[in-house]
């Protein structure tokens, strides 16, 4: 987890692709007390309501808290607003043209071993924090890996095969935006999606609202209503919607351990604070204060 310094825009200033972003959290109108860092509407959908609001013990209390009480995240700026995006296989086309990829990007890869179990002391000169995870499969395992902890990983003897670990494409989870089967979307299978931007007009009907629903009504303060077939925007009937905001797509650098526009959306321009430009201070949350949890290697840098 890194603490960042930031510079606050006064007023509205462009984001580029790849810039790091600070902004309040797009679904941070209501929260689980307990778990802050994950949408509340993602628990909802993937879990039911009754479950999120009795189990207090997993979930705490449901509360709802005004713009200015909302945590700030930080993510890379992926898309900007007019960008069509789409991710194939975990690479991510912005008008068809592969992204650059982040240097420190991460991914899941399965591992297959001889039997031995990777010893702590490795992992951690290999910079690898993220848990080991077991597939259910003898001797196979899932790694968190930058590029360059994983070509150290093919160096271990023990290691066997190393595979990229990738959601198939046509596989839907329910709990990636927009949350409809329709769109049959996973966290590296993903789109196309076109990123709004003010001024811009889209046809609307019940296929397409799933895709903007929440921007209108959330972010754009319209009462949406849908009787039969028809869509009635402000007790009006509506074929067509017209953005009064820019919007942003943003994504972690680890890209299987992220709470990002995967999963909640479409960030508004009303919501960005400003743009990351130091960390100065980084800590491993998997460890204790005393072992390890300051990463020096990682503080007082530019961010990039």
């Amino acid at each position: 987890m890194d603490q960042m310094a930031f510079y606050r825009f006064p007023g509205f200033t462009s984001i580029k692709n790849n810039d790091v972003v600070v902004f309040n959290y797009p679904d941070g109108d209501t929260v689980s007390l307990k778990v802050q860092n994950q949408s509340y509407y993602g628990l909802v959908r993937e879990l039911g309501r009754e479950r999120v609001w009795n189990d207090k013990y997993n979930f705490g209390d449901i509360v709802a808290r005004p713009v200015d009480k909302r945590e700030n995240y930080i993510k890379r700026c992926i898309g900007i607003p007019g960008d069509n995006l789409e991710i194939k296989d975990q690479v991510v086309y912005i008008n068809g043209k592969a992204s650059e990829l982040p240097e420190n990007a991460q991914y899941k890869y399965r591992i297959k071993t001889d039997g031995t179990y990777f010893n702590p002391k490795v992992l951690d000169k290999l910079n690898i924090t993220e848990d080991v995870e077991e597939t259910g499969v003898e001797n196979e395992f899932l790694l968190v890996l930058t590029s360059e902890s994983l070509a150290k990983v093919k160096e271990i003897s023990s290691v066997l095969s190393v595979e990229k670990y990738i959601q198939p494409k046509g596989y839907w989870q329910p709990h990636i935006f927009p949350f409809d089967s329709t769109y049959a979307w996973n966290v590296d299978n993903f789109g196309p999606l076109h990123i709004p931007k003010a001024g811009e007009t889209v046809p609307l009907n019940l296929h397409t609202l799933p895709l903007y629903h929440r921007i209108i009504e959330a972010y754009e303060l319209n009462k949406v209503e849908v009787k039969g077939d028809k869509i009635f925007i402000n007790d009006k009937e509506a074929s067509s919607y017209t953005f009064k905001l820019d919007y942003y797509w943003m994504m972690g650098d680890n890209r299987h351990n992220s709470a990002d526009s995967r999963f909640w959306g479409f960030v508004p321009s009303d919501h960005i604070v400003g743009k990351a430009v130091f960390v100065w201070l980084s800590l491993d949350s998997n460890k204790s204060l005393f072992n390890g949890k300051i990463r020096w290697n990682k503080l007082l840098r530019t961010v990039k």
